[in-house]
């Protein structure tokens, strides 16, 4: 499984003071020699954390893969079309949220439409499409018919549910990765992911990526940007046997 690492927070502390540091690219190297496969960042049309100066740059820069999640709306879009990165994730937006609160609603989308349209724009520029939906079979559906390569899944909900509803959201995940598989699509997931609950959604057997950003941001700024990814690339490797040996689940150091 692959982990895409979220750098906007990095961007958000520089934003605060609207000065230039910390710098997102230089965050992305210390990721990347921290072992992320892959660098995610959000271009917000309000440009709250992420700049179009951050995308250019980490464009060339990144050495893994980018992946830049954008809005279906013109003016980002033709950012990405432009850049051509080697993914890219439309996800919804409002402006008022303090982050992404669920999938995209496909539930009236056709092919030619706003979402479709975006997918073509982006896929004949040579970037790899994915959308960002809840995990249900009907979204992974309409993916398809859409044209796009990949979904992620938003596990919001399986973050925030305790007990036995965080098992039926598990269950719910997995559902959804079997019916992306079988509709040709690469099955994604991200959102609300942690050092304390990654470990049952990265121990799904055909669950391509990860993408997980405020939790490492987080660590990184009590223990560094390299050895935070380090800590959550490892807990995904060990995630199938840890799974299967339950006491062997230790959070690092700090996380409980």
């Amino acid at each position: 499984m692959r982990l895409y690492v979220n750098i906007d927070h990095v961007a958000t502390i520089r934003e605060a003071r609207r000065t230039d540091e910390p710098d997102p690219v230089r965050a992305a190297v210390l990721a990347e020699l921290g072992g992320a496969e892959g660098i995610t960042v959000h271009l917000r049309e309000d440009r709250r954390h992420i700049q179009d100066r951050d995308v250019r740059l980490l464009a060339e820069t990144v050495r893994t893969g980018l992946n830049l999640e954008v809005a279906a709306e013109p003016a980002v879009l033709d950012m990405a079309e432009a850049l051509a990165p080697m993914q890219v994730t439309l996800v919804p937006e409002r402006r008022e949220e303090v982050t992404t609160e669920g999938g995209l609603d496909l539930s009236g989308e056709a092919p030619g439409g706003r979402i479709g349209s975006a997918v073509e724009q982006l896929a004949r520029a040579g970037s790899r499409v994915s959308l960002f939906v809840d995990p249900d079979p009907d979204a992974v559906l309409r993916s398809a018919e859409l044209g796009a390569h990949a979904v992620e899944f938003h596990t919001g909900e399986y973050a925030n549910a305790r007990g036995e509803a965080r098992g039926r959201e598990l269950v719910r995940l997995a559902r959804a990765v079997d019916a992306a598989l079988d509709a040709g699509l690469a099955p994604h997931a991200g959102h609300g992911l942690t050092y304390e609950n990654v470990i049952p959604v990265a121990a799904l057997p055909d669950l391509e990526e990860v993408n997980i950003g405020h939790s490492i941001m987080s660590r990184a700024i009590l223990v560094g940007m390299e050895r935070a990814v380090r800590e959550m690339r490892e807990l995904i490797r060990e995630a199938p046997s840890r799974v299967a040996e339950p006491g062997r689940w230790t959070p690092p150091l700090g996380h409980g």
